[in-house]
């Protein structure tokens, strides 16, 4: 196992079910090929259209996941914290990356390559079945992402955001779940493909109902029930 990888905290990776379904033997193997990476902010980890030759794994950090137009109009899809897998499609099956990911942070990142990652599989046809299940996953969480783009007025999918925020990164507080992810009124824009003025419209129609508090680029969640409700 490369020196790197013995500090790694594998908690930290079975939050993910892609490392969460590997025994304690696979993880083993896994870890004796993978490569710790350092990005500062702001560094470019891969661009959309990139080949697909690996996976990387957050260990410390958040990345963001945004996709940019021909007309350069930029929506941003996710960002991602210590414990998430990016990239694993496209390694996969060997095409281009569908999105182009930067560190939103100083970031720490597991890469594994697709080189060693196949032999890896094939050996073990069992694991094979345990990580469809896991694509799966994924692919049904972007059809509901579409979904929303599509059906949902900004109100319902802004609502759905924050809930999805609150239970991803939301800390329990006498206020209220305080999200701890700074979130900017743009990159909420971005996530939702409108603009930032929209957003902010709706922020502010949120707090007057006391459903949220927004400081600073902080989001508070006050009234839970309240945004559950608006995003159907």
């Amino acid at each position: 196992m490369p020196s790197d990888t013995k500090r790694i905290d594998i908690a930290v990776l079975r939050r993910n079910r892609l490392f969460g379904i590997l025994d304690a033997a696979e993880m083993e193997a896994v870890l004796a090929f993978a490569q710790v990476r350092r990005f500062a902010p702001d560094e470019r980890i891969f661009t959309k259209g990139d080949p697909g030759d690996c996976l990387y794994a957050i260990l410390r950090g958040r990345v963001a996941v945004h996709t940019e137009s021909e007309d350069a109009k930029v929506m941003l899809l996710n960002t991602l914290a210590a414990g998430e897998v990016f990239g694993e499609i496209a390694m996969l099956d060997g095409g281009e990356r569908t999105a182009t990911v930067t560190a939103a942070e100083p970031a720490d990142l597991l890469r594994i390559d697709r080189r060693d990652f196949l032999p890896f599989l094939e050996a073990r046809p069992n694991l094979c079945i345990r990580l469809m299940t896991v694509l799966c996953e994924r692919l049904r969480w972007t059809s509901a992402i579409i979904e929303d783009t599509v059906f949902l007025n900004v109100p319902r999918r802004l609502a759905k955001r924050i809930l999805m925020l609150a239970q991803s990164e939301g800390r329990q507080t006498p206020d209220g779940i305080r999200i701890a992810t700074f979130v900017s009124q743009d990159a909420l824009a971005k996530m939702l493909g409108v603009s930032r003025e929209i957003v902010n419209k709706t922020l502010k129609s949120f707090q007057a109902d006391g459903a949220i508090a927004y400081r600073s680029g902080y989001l508070i969640v006050h009234d839970t029930a309240y945004l559950e409700k608006l995003a159907g």
